[in-house]
């Protein structure tokens, strides 16, 4: 028996504190796609060891904003990790671009970050290296599990938050107290 859900492309899955996979625990993720195939997202609030600025580097882009090459690059899943993944509010045609939600975009080419370099890129921007992916039903199946809440993308969240506020303000949008849930132990 196949379960179905809602396409939650365009939104924020959230980790209860129940979910004990390290990939995951409190974490975010933004479903850029989701379908009968499965899901894939970015997990937007888990800093990696890099900065923008090593990676820039790595791919020798050249930039002299040192406000950009400070940035952190977020580990972004366990999937693809050497592949980088930005997730953006600018609709200019870049290559190898998926349109996640009104305004909101996932960018895999090179052309954006060298954009980012030059200072032409988007105004809101947040760099991953790897994603998440669930195969077919395995979101679904997690969902009633209870492992995760999913609550609408939101720019205010992916762009303007602080990455170690973003899981208690992703809750809260719909309501909900993560510290205050049962069974939660640790510190923020």
């Amino acid at each position: 028996m196949s379960m179905r859900c809602d396409n939650l492309a365009n939104h924020l899955l959230i980790a209860l504190p129940s979910l004990a996979d390290p990939h995951f625990a409190r974490g975010v993720a933004l479903i850029c796609q989701h379908d009968d195939n499965g899901a894939m997202g970015v997990v937007v609030n888990q800093p990696s060891e890099y900065t923008l600025g090593e990676v820039l580097a790595q791919m020798e882009i050249d930039t002299d904003d040192s406000q950009l090459t400070a940035l952190p690059v977020l580990s972004g899943g366990p999937v693809h990790p050497e592949r980088g993944f930005v997730i953006h509010d600018d609709e200019r045609g870049w290559d190898s671009s998926l349109q996640v939600g009104r305004s909101l975009y996932l960018t895999t080419s090179r052309d954006i970050l060298e954009a980012m370099a030059r200072g032409d890129g988007p105004r809101n921007a947040l760099v991953a290296l790897g994603c998440a992916g669930w195969g077919a039903g395995q979101l679904e199946q997690e969902l009633a599990e209870n492992s995760w809440l999913t609550v609408p993308a939101d720019a205010a969240v992916l762009f303007d938050t602080p990455l170690e506020q973003r899981w208690q303000l992703a809750a809260s949008r719909i309501g909900v107290d993560l510290f205050r849930l049962a069974g939660y132990s640790g510190h923020a």
